[in-house]
């Protein structure tokens, strides 16, 4: 029992990190349509549109009138897995993350010539993972689903038409569900474990945005830590003979994550005109996830065998810091188009002792392209493709059941957005 109340409990947080989205770890990157065709280069100095409020909020000054950006992007994941062994049987079909899109919003207005607001909704991390029925590392995890979605009022002040800052406090909700196939005993195998739990906390975006030159522009942003108590609860159901190692079937669970704090730096050059090349990087301090404390409620003697051991159990992550870094361009091409191409080197925080099937990512290369169409003079239309080639890595698990396999990761994503001005 302490085998199973320890994989199914802990996975609540745990499993957020198998994203295959365009980001490390867990994050997601897709919050702007223009900022994915550049790699997200230049994400905290460009202030191209009112996505902005995500990328640096301190952008807002250098947006004109009222503004409203919103899209979405959408990621087409592969996965094959080879030379895969276990403790038992099983398939490995790969291709466990189902077409997935994520959707986002934003809106700006120039108060005068000092100060501006905005707000945005946008996903800042996330995942969806579903191996198949039989999956033969499914005693680590057969489904996960994780969602935060954030809604940020934001506020933006110039000192003049060089210097700007911007501050935006952050409403987040985390849900999850997840479920595993765990061995209980050695009369009650295959025992199906669900777990959901959500939770709101708070932080904040600031950033600070800086003219250098009339052709160099500078940009930080600092995305704070937040901190979730996760409450929900494990539902354990599986043949009759799980009744007779468990005497209970539902217990209350709670779990203390923080998703991380993070620093980016860009820099946006003019260099003709028409063509601007962008720079930037991204500090992830992942080393906040050293291990995972799951408190269980209502366990007592009577709960079945081994219950008094499942009472607070921890598991180590040992996730490390990692950059982020991206170079990208655009060209003016005519008055209505826009092209733009961005290269992105992006590390993995985790590492090959302590991966398992629900976090089965490595370092990533990404390459993207895209455009902008002015389709009149305060609407613009932005499309976005990116390819992103994951290092083969591998899965070694040797606690019981025991699971090793070999990940071939590679995605494709799509952005389409839409900009109003008035």
């Amino acid at each position: 029992m302490k085998k199973v109340m320890l994989k199914t409990t802990l996975s609540l947080a745990v499993a957020m990190a198998s994203s295959q989205l365009f980001a490390s770890g867990f994050a997601l990157n897709e919050q702007s349509v223009s900022g994915m065709g550049t790699g997200f280069a230049g994400r905290s100095s460009s202030a191209d549109d009112a996505s902005t409020v995500y990328g640096n909020p301190a952008g807002m000054s250098r947006l004109n009138g009222q503004q409203i950006t919103g899209g979405v992007a959408a990621i087409d994941a592969s996965t094959n897995i080879k030379d895969a062994s276990g403790g038992v049987k099983g398939t490995n079909k790969g291709d466990m993350v189902p077409f997935t899109a994520v959707p986002f919003g934003f809106y700006t207005n120039k108060l005068n010539d000092q100060w501006a607001i905005g707000f945005g909704v946008y996903a800042p991390f996330g995942l969806v993972t579903d191996y198949e029925n039989g999956f033969q590392g499914r005693g680590f995890g057969s489904k996960s689903e994780v969602k935060v979605m954030t809604f940020q009022p934001t506020v933006s002040y110039a000192f003049n038409d060089r210097v700007s800052i911007g501050f935006g406090p952050t409403i987040n909700r985390i849900s999850g569900v997840l479920e595993s196939e765990k061995t209980i005993s050695p009369l009650a195998s295959d025992t199906n474990v669900k777990i959901k739990g959500d939770d709101t906390a708070l932080g904040f975006n600031v950033g600070v945005l800086v003219q250098a030159t009339d052709t160099t522009r500078v940009g930080l942003t600092y995305h704070s830590k937040v901190k979730y108590k996760l409450e929900g609860h494990t539902t354990v159901s599986g043949p009759a003979a799980t009744q007779a190692v468990l005497k209970n079937n539902r217990y209350d669970a709670s779990l203390k994550i923080d998703t991380p704090e993070s620093w980016d730096a860009s820099v946006t050059q003019d260099l003709t005109a028409d063509w601007k090349l962008y720079g930037g990087a991204t500090w992830t301090r992942w080393s906040r996830l050293k291990e995972i404390t799951v408190n269980n409620e209502g366990v007592t003697a009577a709960s079945g065998i081994g219950a008094a051991a499942i009472k607070t159990i921890s598991e180590p992550q040992n996730w490390h810091d990692t950059w982020a870094y991206a170079v990208g361009t655009s060209y003016q091409l005519t008055k209505q188009v826009v092209l733009r191409t961005g290269l992105t080197f992006d590390q993995s925080p985790t590492n090959n002792k302590d991966r398992s099937p629900r976090i089965p990512t490595g370092d990533r290369t990404i390459f993207s392209v895209g455009l902008g169409y002015k389709v009149m003079d305060n609407m613009t239309v932005d499309l976005a493709y990116s390819y992103l080639q994951e290092e083969d890595i591998k899965v070694t698990r040797t606690d019981a059941p025991g699971y090793r396999a070999k990940y071939e990761n590679s995605a494709n994503g799509f952005g389409l957005g839409m900009t109003y001005t008035f």
